[in-house]
């Protein structure tokens, strides 16, 4: 039973009058609401207190599973990958028209500067015709297999507010984090694992930081666990030095008597959450050492991504992703940081230095996706590509005289893709204008993508809430709808 249901057992109807916060009058409007279908099942999640991360049932029989979400932290530059625009190649060195630029603020432009054409080639492929440039000359192996969104829009143009305004929905911290709401509404399949596991690659965290997998005022339970695929998986996770598992296993018993002794007296959620991930860091002692040891994979499949055991590569954390769906991992975040295109040195140019960003991404999602579907795991299993915003049609401002180019934030439009997990393959949906600077048609906000995620896992998104400083919560805000059309 549920802490406060316990508590409220033991609670006089004098008690409950008194202590209600919205009153007698507040619970008769409630009722007739509810009587007319308005306040009905706004979707809080019931929690088990004991073992929150059990498995729930959605609101009806999603599509996918799990999701793997793989984010280039920095934003690639979607004009010189998936989205040509030969007007804008034909224009290029020209003074940015008027209409696109006045009244307008960039992050690192401020004075009128030219349009730029990709320097790269490009070619289409697959049922759909979609472009992709020769910075991913892998990807094209699974194209039928890759839902291309152009229209992508946001309302951010630095990165931490638009990282935080794709995972939570806010452009401000303390919201729960997209994996969060997943888990708070599945629970996982493996009791052992944690449901949410984040890793991060080339060196850096997100500039949104750890709020990109914090659970906000969901229980704790909920949030990112981040891993590590170098040294331990887990940090703090091991033993101290001098104790072994009987010991600590006497030494959690006693932490859970004094936890639930306080539980009781207060009635806190979070104490028994405490105890929760105490038990379950414990079994994590076992299992995750096992599920983050790539080299008991076959020298192909490691050839086939590019890993190298032991390294903290993009590569590895893809694999390990593959590794940890396959033992009931419900949402596996991987950051990959240097995706800033400016300009501002050679390894952030469209040219040379593109081609090197991409080339073990490439590879490596091309491998992820292959494998995936060659254990018949692609069909409830979500993949995500994608940035927190797009790039420039002109040159960044700072490096508008440089021999390196380089292109500055751009909220508007950006291109991401989508595959497995019910999703239609070979399909491009929406187009920006010739010159790229406005979405033509099928705008998909950010709440949308959003939206259209939770739906492919089972759920409403206007349902999937969390009552919390008296109003319900979701991860859409108040916002979104379902892109109907990337559905399979």
């Amino acid at each position: 039973m549920n802490i406060h249901t316990e508590r409220l057992a033991t609670t006089t109807r004098r008690h409950f009058l008194q202590q209600c916060q919205v009153g007698l009058g507040g619970m008769a409007l409630a009722s007739l609401l509810a009587d007319d279908g308005v306040a009905a099942d706004r979707g809080d999640i019931e929690i088990d207190s004991v073992q929150p991360m059990l498995p729930r049932n959605p609101h009806f029989k999603g599509t996918a599973k799990n999701v793997i979400f793989l984010h280039m932290a920095g934003s690639p530059p979607h004009l010189d990958l998936f989205d040509f625009k030969p007007e804008l190649v034909k224009r290029d060195g020209e003074l940015c028209p008027d209409e696109f630029y006045d009244g307008r603020k960039f992050a690192f432009t401020s004075a009128k500067t030219k349009l730029m054409g990709t320097p790269r080639t490009f070619k289409q492929y697959g049922a759909g015709g979609a472009w992709i440039s020769d910075a991913m000359p892998t990807l094209p192996k699974v194209i039928d297999d890759l839902c291309f969104i152009r229209s992508m829009n946001t309302d951010q143009f630095n990165h931490a507010p638009a990282e935080l305004l794709m995972y939570t929905g806010s452009p401000r911290m303390g919201r729960p984090a997209m994996g969060s709401w997943v888990t708070y509404g599945l629970g996982s399949e493996n009791q052992n694992l944690p449901g949410f596991v984040v890793m991060v690659s080339s060196g850096s965290n997100p500039s949104s930081g750890k709020s990109a997998w914090g659970s906000g005022f969901l229980p704790s339970v909920f949030q990112g666990v981040q891993c590590r695929s170098k040294g331990d998986p887990v940090l703090y996770a091991s033993d101290p030095a001098g104790m072994n598992r009987d010991m600590r296993r006497l030494s959690l018993d006693a932490m859970k008597e004094l936890n639930e002794l306080q539980a009781a007296e207060l009635g806190s959620p979070e104490t028994l959450t405490r105890i929760a991930q105490y038990e379950l860091a414990y079994r994590m002692q076992v299992s995750v050492p096992e599920v983050m040891d790539i080299s008991r994979e076959s020298q192909k499949t490691l050839d086939d991504y590019g890993c190298k055991p032991g390294d903290a590569s993009f590569a590895n954390n893809c694999l390990l992703a593959r590794r940890l769906v396959e033992n009931g991992v419900r949402f596996v975040q991987l950051f990959d940081w240097g995706w800033d295109f400016h300009g501002t040195g050679a390894d952030t140019g469209i040219t040379d230095g593109l081609t090197n960003k991409c080339r073990p991404v490439d590879q490596a999602v091309t491998a992820l996706i292959t494998d995936l579907k060659q254990r018949g795991m692609l069909d409830d299993t979500l993949v995500i590509w994608s940035g927190e915003f797009g790039r420039t049609p002109f040159r960044e401002g700072r490096t508008a005289n440089s021999q390196v180019l380089g292109r500055d934030h751009y909220p508007d439009c950006f291109t991401n893709f989508l595959c497995g997990g019910g999703i239609k393959g070979g399909y491009v949906h929406g187009e920006t204008d010739p010159l790229g600077f406005k979405i033509a048609s099928d705008k998909v906000h950010v709440h949308d993508f959003q939206a259209t995620i939770l739906h492919l896992l089972g759920f409403d998104h206007e349902r999937l809430t969390h009552f919390y400083q008296g109003r319900h919560f979701r991860l859409t805000d108040v916002h979104g709808h379902v892109v109907k059309e990337i559905i399979a």
